[in-house]
Parts: structure tokens; C-alpha cells; sequence
């Protein structure tokens, strides 16, 4: 298959599928995803995503339809089916299917699959940024299906001419981009957020923090602000799709790029890590 949609066990051509109107996903976007690239057809981090999924899930006390070994052997069984083993894998639950009422209905979540060609973004090319006051709920580390400030997020950067968005809070705390994480490199050392309410502690950002460890750069797990994002020596984006990047302007000034031996032992690692995880060396 070139791509693939699955619901509840329904499975075919992702522009042929439908799923009901009453499915809570319609009503209230009540639900949460996870997604994943698959290169040669090996899902990558494939444990830690389905463990951020069924976090997420269990915080807004959705009842999950299967187990997690379920789950990882169903998805490795429907990569198997694609024409391409090179891919963007996304799942997500909803809260079931009942007509429209706050409440929660009774019953286990719908699952929804899909699979697309897709490539893990390598660029060495650095990449401009902009700012934005984050104006999104105190739940950020659930990765729910309401993403409509990621989304006008995203578009700033996007008529900006801009890679990604970074959001900040009322006083200057810098929190996580539109669809990524960010970190800031300074005097050596890596600085990340906290893994709390604020961010969705990403699975890519995890691996930059067990990569400093490999090449032997300290890392603190802390908050900074807007002040130290522009004063920094290197500004690096993270996601599933792109494990490292390098910042080299912020709001329509230079930024960054004075350490580029850090970010490129960085680069190299996550990297390796990905090549070895998923089938050897890139072609």
C-alpha cells in the first residue's frame, strides 16, 4: 500500500476511509496521538513512543482499546504492509463514539492509524525562527488532539518564512516551539526545559539528552528565558521528524551559530543512533 488508514480494525486506502460523525474526535477533539518515523521499515524508539501515548491517554482517563505489546505488534504488522519501509507512522484514541454530550461516554477508545511515505529530515543547513507568546492551556505535556494554537503558531512561522515558532509565557519563560522542542547551548553547556505541564517532553528531545552524555556535554534540565534564547551560543530544534537543527537568526536577527563544533558532535550522534536503530548506515 502507498498509504494506509486503519480505524477499529478497518483497514484500506487512507483517502477511501471514513469514521463516524459521533466519534468524539468530531465533537471535541477528545483525544491524544503519538507519531513516529519507520525507516526500512524499523519503527524508531518505538518503546517510548507508545509509552508517551498510553501517558497521555491514561491523564485524560481514556480507556485504550488494546495493550501496549498490542499495540507495537499491530504497528509493526501494518508497516509491513506498505509499499515503502521509509515512513510517517501516526495513531491516535478517541474517546469513543456517543452522541454529543460533555460527559464521557462508557466504553473503550477508538483507534485510529495512519501511514504515509515519509523521510526523517537530516539538514546540516541552519534555520530561521521567530517568537510568540504561548497562549496555549496549562496541559501541554498531554499530547492532545486540540492543537489550534500549534496551528496559528505554525502559520506565523510559516508567512514569516520561518522554520518554527517559539513560544514563550507571560514573562519571558521560553516553554517549547509550535511542533518541537527547543534548546539553547551557552558557555558549554545545554540548557532544555523541564519536563513539566508546560512542554510535551519529546521523545526527540530525550535522545539529544542521552547524546550530550555520549560526547560528553553537560546538560541542565531547566527554564530560560527569551534574553538567554537570543544571547545564545547555539539554538537547536528537536523533533520526531528532524532530531537536530541548528537556529541561525530569531525574530529577524542573528542568533546562534558560535558553536558549531558542539552542534555538530551533537548532530553526528543523534544521528548515528538513528542509522544504527533503523538499519545501518543512510544510503
Amino acid at each position: 500500500m502507498k498509504e494506509l488508514g486503519y480505524y477499529n480494525g478497518t483497514l484500506g486506502e487512507l483517502g477511501g476511509m471514513t469514521v463516524p460523525m459521533n466519534d468524539r474526535a468530531c465533537w471535541f477533539g477528545d483525544g491524544v496521538y503519538d507519531a513516529q518515523m519507520s525507516r526500512n521499515y524499523h519503527l524508531f524508539a518505538l518503546d517510548e513512543h507508545v509509552d508517551r501515548f498510553f501517558t497521555s491517554a491514561s491523564l485524560l482517563r481514556i480507556e485504550m482499546p488494546l495493550a501496549k505489546e498490542e499495540l507495537k505488534a499491530l504497528l509493526n504488522s501494518l508497516v509491513r504492509k506498505m509499499d515503502t519501509g521509509n515512513l510517517l507512522v501516526y495513531y491516535q484514541v478517541t474517546r469513543g463514539t456517543a452522541p454529543r454530550s460533555h460527559a464521557f461516554p462508557k466504553g473503550k477508545a477508538n483507534l485510529w492509524i495512519t501511514m504515509t511515505p515519509g523521510e526523517m529530515n537530516e539538514q546540516l543547513a541552519p534555520v530561521s525562527l521567530i517568537t510568540a507568546e504561548d497562549t496555549r492551556y496549562f496541559h501541554c505535556n498531554i499530547k492532545t488532539l486540540n492543537l489550534i494554537p500549534s496551528v496559528m503558531a505554525t502559520q506565523k512561522a510559516k508567512e514569516a518564512g520561518c522554520h518554527e515558532c517559539v513560544l514563550y509565557r507571560p514573562g519571558g519563560r521560553v516553554t517549547e516551539c509550535a511542533h518541537s522542542n527547543v534548546h539553547i547551548l551557552k558557555e558549554g553547556v545545554l540548557r532544555t526545559a523541564p519536563a513539566d505541564n508546560l512542554i510535551l517532553a519529546g521523545i526527540a528531545r530525550a535522545h539529544l539528552l542521552k547524546a550530550c552524555g555520549k560526547v560528553g556535554i553537560p546538560f541542565r534540565e531547566e527554564a530560560f528565558t527569551l534574553e538567554e534564547l537570543r544571547e545564545a551560543d547555539e539554538i537547536l530544534v528537536t523533533s520526531s521528524g528532524n532530531l537536530c537543527t541548528r537556529a541561525c537568526s530569531l525574530d529577524g536577527k542573528p542568533a546562534g551559530m558560535k558553536r558549531e563544533d558542539l552542534f555538530m558532535a551533537l548532530y553526528r550522534e543523534v544521528y548515528r543512533e538513528y542509522h544504527s536503530e533503523t538499519g545501518g548506515e543512510p544510503a
